[in-house]
């Protein structure tokens, strides 16, 4: 049997400019797989020298840029969010300014080989979002835009499974499968979002049609605690059997926050790991 892939997301650095060392640090935990969260703060994905620099640090880390997470805000500094980006949006300019900052954020695959594209529709609830920022038209007018500067980088584009109600899991399944008629996109499951909405192992069942990403943490049922696999009340030994069940083969992503220090949040991720891979194979 092959080896399942596991990798980090830059989430848990996304309070700080993305640099060598973090790749550095999560190649040194035994993952195999980065996502960048693209989000201008973090990493300046505007910027092509920053770009050249990812590529090296990839390198340099012997790690895969598995997936880029498409801009949800302007900015994130201090552990608060800047104005929010929606690909959702009924207003034309700022639907127009979200398509634009993904299609920025896409064009790393120019010179980076990406496999999926991941994107928010809409703002999540505990946002709090505006009057027609979560419209069902919009979303789709947006994912038909970015399709074909998708396709001929090779990047699958995902819509992620959020707390809001054009997000939610049977929602999104409709949406893939009746809005999105002849648009090549899949569904990255999110799985402490999941958790927070219902039943996770149900939740992969159904997505399991579309299923190409996962961002995978836990917790508590609550809040979007992005904490550490087995540190919340998510069912693991449940859910890493339903995730064989459906088939689902492709890279386990862990997006965690920094509880901690990145590092000890990276000590905790790797035991976590372990003991997935132990369930994947029992």
């Amino acid at each position: 049997m092959s080896k399942r892939k596991f990798g980090v997301s830059t989430h848990l650095y996304h309070g700080q400019r993305l640099g060598r060392d973090h790749l550095m640090e999560i190649a040194a935990y035994g993952f195999e797989a980065v996502e960048l969260f693209a989000t201008r703060t973090h990493f300046d994905y505007h910027n092509p020298a920053a770009i050249a620099d990812l590529q090296e640090w990839l390198a340099d880390a012997g790690l895969e840029l598995h997936g880029i997470h498409a801009p949800v805000s302007e900015s994130f500094v201090g552990g608060r969010w800047g104005p929010a980006l929606s690909l959702a949006s009924v207003d034309r300019d700022r639907r127009a300014q979200a398509v634009g900052e993904a299609e920025r954020a896409l064009h790393i695959a120019r010179r980076i080989p990406v496999g999926v594209f991941v994107m928010h529709l809409g703002v999540p609830r505990a946002q709090q979002p505006a009057p027609g920022d979560n419209n069902r038209d919009a979303a789709r007018r947006s994912v038909e835009e970015l399709q074909p500067i998708a396709e001929p980088l090779g990047v699958r584009l995902a819509v992620e499974v959020i707390p809001n109600d054009l997000s939610r899991v049977g929602s999104l399944v409709h949406f893939v499968e009746e809005d999105l008629d002849g648009v090549d996109a899949g569904i990255c499951l999110d799985f402490g979002h999941a958790h927070m909405d219902g039943d996770l192992v149900d939740a992969i069942e159904t997505v399991s049609g579309h299923l190409i990403a996962t961002h995978v943490h836990d917790n508590r049922g609550r809040a979007d605690e992005h904490l550490v696999p087995f540190d919340g009340t998510i069912d693991w030994p449940g859910v890493m059997t339903a995730v064989q069940k459906v088939g689902y083969d492709g890279t386990l992503l862990l997006e965690l926050a920094t509880h901690g220090s990145p590092k000890a949040t990276l000590v905790r991720a790797q035991q976590a790991r372990a003991r997935m891979e132990r369930l994947l194979t029992t």
